[in-house]
């Protein structure tokens, strides 16, 4: 039976004070619970997440990562920094990074192999804009980034990433997509997978990552490819995203 994750997104929020207050929100009302819980954090804050997590069950993670190992690369984090502070996960391809900063299903496929050679768990993330949603597009969309990652790695590797599913349109929109709208496009991501290696797709953790908040997570978290969530703006507010945890 696969573990649920529930991964916190700050994307640009955050200050050391307003991130002690949360990360402590977190730690202190965790108790005892059943899932993976990891928060992906602006790289400045990496060394502060180190501080107040190390010891706790909370993992913690980059929000991207270089395609280069070092070198000439102005503003780049390599992945060795991320493990350099103890980051388990980080973000890749997330919609964001591939509408504002034109990341293609390549660049996005060589940062989940560079993540996996540098022992990190890449969270790639797959979805459709509205657009593409309303001309019945979905299906094409999702299998064109997944085959594009799956066709970058070999059957071993498949079983150690992490895929969140993240509608563009219900991002930040407040909108949703219903439980079995996320769920058919959670199934058709696991059948494709499965065609590479069906061991592998029985144990990948495919999370949400379309506007989950704590009054549909139970809803959501009850489909049975649903693996957990990608948490955006409900990451930001310890009770909220703990309410999150707790439905997991």
């Amino acid at each position: 039976m696969r573990r649920k994750l529930i991964a916190g997104n700050w994307k640009m929020n955050g200050s050391t004070a307003a991130n002690a207050a949360l990360l402590d929100g977190i730690r202190d009302g965790l108790g005892d619970a059943r899932g993976a819980v990891a928060v992906c954090v602006p790289a400045p804050y990496f060394a502060q997440c180190q501080s107040a997590l190390g010891g706790t069950s909370v993992k913690w993670g980059g929000q991207d990562l270089s395609l280069h190992e070092s070198g000439a690369y102005t503003g780049e984090v390599a992945a060795s920094m991320l493990t350099d502070f103890g980051c388990s996960y980080v973000i890749v391809g997330h919609s964001e990074r591939r509408t504002y900063h034109g990341e293609s299903d390549e660049i996005v496929a060589r940062k989940t192999s560079r993540a996996l050679r540098s022992g990190l768990v890449p969270i790639v993330c797959v979805g459709e804009s509205l657009e593409e949603r309303e001309a019945g597009k979905t299906d094409v969309v999702v299998g064109r980034q997944i085959d594009a990652v799956l066709n970058a790695l070999d059957g071993s590797e498949l079983e150690k990433i992490v895929v969140a599913y993240e509608p563009v349109w219900a991002i930040g929109t407040g909108k949703t997509a219903t439980p079995q709208m996320a769920q058919d496009v959670h199934k058709m991501v696991r059948a494709r997978i499965a065609q590479k290696n069906a061991e592998a797709a029985a144990k990948v953790q495919i999370l949400y990552g379309g506007s989950m908040k704590p009054d549909n997570a139970k809803e959501l978290l009850a489909m049975a490819d649903i693996d957990g969530g990608l948490i955006g703006g409900a990451s930001l507010k310890a009770s909220d995203f703990l309410s999150i945890i707790a439905a997991a």
